[in-house]
């Protein structure tokens, strides 16, 4: 109850006094507390002209809440920055290596039906890629009968080439027995001078070396083909710098090791390297950098020796290739048996 406002108490006492003046001497009579509770009554009743709160939808589940009016202000327009999706990020590089398998015998049908099975964007090769003497009669045998869908141009007997070329071999020693390598020459259209050359492809800059002693311009350290390696890992954007060639500067294998290829790759820039030469597969590290010998190709599969401290897997058993996977942050290497069974998996990881 609102509490009896004054102006009301003083109204019923000038009724009271009226009346006692118009009956002449008679006392007017006094206030009783049935007209005070009336009067009090009757003041309460006088609407009230404060505001009184209205229920919000959390306080009263019952209220019924009535639409906003439409505000008149202009509404902010999207922006580009605002709409703007995440750019997403190329898919990953996959390319297979295989090494001294030119030899078109049943272990080379099984490791190209592997690799064909995989659908990689290109293959390189680390050599000996034209058994027995690099001759142009069995080079599209060799070569073509197997993997002439990744040639181009490709003028050999085994069906449609490349639409662009994605095979990037380097020469093995049997290679050069016939004519100075000119058969290899004139079957494959590569980079630079052919006989060593860089292409970049997805996230991966690519080196090819020629690692025998046949190369005009030298196989050693400090030779102009070293020169040109050296300069060229320098000025690389790329994510990643892969060097391949014939012969293995580290190898446990019959051959064993290269002196004359012990070049310092990873100094240079090198990620990793890839060679051939042993026909087997090894991983190794060198200088913080993986090495693999992988000539498990086709022909015939060699022994291992004593193996070297910086050897980390070794498997001859049975023929194979590697599938190597590149994205901008990871380097993933594996090698495949012909049978399809992974038997090495090496992971390189960007800081």
């Amino acid at each position: 109850m609102k509490p009896v406002h004054c102006s009301s108490i003083h109204l019923v006492f000038v009724l009271i006094f009226l009346c006692g003046c118009s009956a002449g001497s008679n006392p007017a009579p006094a206030l009783t507390e049935t007209a005070f509770t009336a009067t009090v009554a009757q003041a309460s009743t006088t609407p009230s002209t404060e505001p009184t709160s209205t229920p919000t939808a959390t306080s009263t589940a019952t209220a019924t809440l009535t639409s906003p009016t439409p505000s008149t202000e202009p509404t902010a327009t999207p922006t580009a920055a605002d709409t703007a999706t995440a750019t997403p990020l190329p898919p990953p590089l996959r390319f297979a290596v295989i090494g001294d398998y030119g030899m078109d015998n049943q272990a080379e049908a099984d490791v190209a039906a592997l690799i064909q099975g995989w659908q990689v964007d290109l293959v390189i090769t680390t050599g000996d890629n034209n058994y027995p003497s690099g001759s142009e009669k069995s080079i599209d045998a060799n070569i073509g009968k197997y993997f002439h869908n990744f040639i181009f141009p490709y003028y050999g007997a085994y069906g449609a080439g490349a639409d662009r070329n994605r095979f990037f071999p380097s020469l093995g020693n049997h290679d050069w027995y016939t004519a100075e390598a000119q058969p290899y020459f004139d079957y494959f259209t590569l980079p630079g001078n052919e006989r060593y050359y860089d292409f970049v492809e997805g996230p991966v800059h690519f080196y090819a070396i020629n690692s025998d002693e046949h190369e005009p311009s030298g196989i050693n350290a400090g030779s102009l083909q070293a020169a040109s390696l050296q300069q060229t890992l320098a000025g690389s954007t790329s994510a990643w710098n892969i060097v391949y060639m014939h012969f293995a500067p580290f190898s446990s294998g019959s051959h064993g090791s290269t002196p004359w290829m012990k070049w310092p790759y990873a100094k240079w820039g090198a990620d990793a390297l890839l060679a051939g030469h042993d026909h087997l597969y090894e991983r190794l590290v060198v200088d913080g950098i993986p090495y693999f010998t992988n000539g498990s190709g086709g022909g015939g599969l060699y022994n291992f020796g004593s193996p070297l401290p910086e050897s980390k897997f070794r498997y001859n058993a049975n023929y194979g290739a590697m599938l190597v996977t590149a994205s901008e942050s990871e380097l993933l290497f594996e090698f495949y048996s012909r049978e399809g069974i992974i038997k090495d998996s090496y992971l390189v990881t960007k800081p």
